[in-house]
Order: structure tokens, then sequence, then C-alpha cells
């Protein structure tokens, strides 16, 4: 019989279930907070609906598929993703965030591996274009970019080696 104890465990603490005090990216070497810290789900949601909009105004204005209703609706649905893929793909690779990371205040790195047993590290500067190519693939996926391990870092991320943290 399942008891409340039972299901307690999972709905009450983070993804490492007895959530030990560790703040997220501690295993990355990332500080707790400020510069460098991990991106909270809160920035990342501003980032990602700035993006979104910037590219549904660019489908709007290069792909229109209609011409009625409200303006940002106005582009080719597959059109705005291909936009949004370009933008993360070209942006990541060569600057390391998009615009809404901009003005979010998020930035994109790639985690470097120094020495076995040694926790990974942050580089400085951008991720390069195949960690962005495959960051991007997974992003526009969706499911890889809303599922996250204990440290709050998306499948994405983690498949690209990347880690989006403060600026």
């Amino acid at each position: 019989m399942v008891t409340r104890d039972s299901v307690g465990s999972w709905l009450e603490g983070g993804p490492r279930g007895d959530d030990d005090g560790r703040a997220a990216g501690a295993a990355l070497g990332l500080p707790a907070s400020g510069p460098g810290s991990m991106a909270r789900l809160g920035r990342r949601l501003v980032a990602l609906a700035i993006d979104w909009v910037a590219c549904l105004a660019v489908s709007a204005v290069l792909l229109p598929a209609r011409s009625d209703g409200a303006f940002l609706l106005r582009g080719d649905s597959l059109g705005t993703l291909a936009i949004f893929a370009v933008e993360n793909l070209v942006l990541v690779a060569t600057l390391g965030h998009t615009l809404g990371h901009r003005v979010a205040g998020l930035q994109v790195r790639r985690l470097l591996r120094p020495a076995v047993g040694r926790p990974p590290v942050p580089a400085p500067g951008a991720p390069g274009p195949v960690a962005a190519l495959l960051r991007t693939f997974l992003l526009c996926l969706v499911l890889p970019a809303v599922v996250w391990d204990a440290d709050g870092r998306g499948l994405h991320d983690r498949a690209a080696g990347t880690v989006l943290v403060r600026r």
C-alpha cells in the first residue's frame, strides 16, 4: 500500500530528492548567486519569450502566411521556428547569447572537463558552432529543454556540454 510518506519525497524536494542544501550548479563549480551562477527559471522564461516574440515579428514581415489577425500571428509557424533556430545557432555560437539572453542578463558557456575526478568548469567566451548546433537542435525539439537534471540544467545543455549562467 502506498502511504503519504512514500510520495512525499518527490513532492517536497527538488530533483535531488533529499535536497542536501547545495545550490544549483554547485557540482559544476558555479557560485550560489550573482554573476556566473546558474540561470533561474524566471530569467530563462523571460529570455525565451523575448526571443520568440522577436522571431514572430521577423516571420510576420518576411514570411507572412495570412493578412488578417494580430500582426505577430501572421507569419508562417515553421518559418518562425526556423528563424528561432537560426537566431540561436548564430548568436550562441558567436556571442554566447541570444537577444533574449542578453536582455535577461544570461550567457551560454561551454563546460571544460579539466581532469578525471575534477568537476567541469565554465569556459569564457562563446561555446562554438558544434555545441551551439546540438543545443539549438535539441532546444527546437522542446522536450529536452523542459527536462532538467539535479543542477537545473536542461538536457539540451547537458548533451551540448553547455550551461546557462547569469552575466
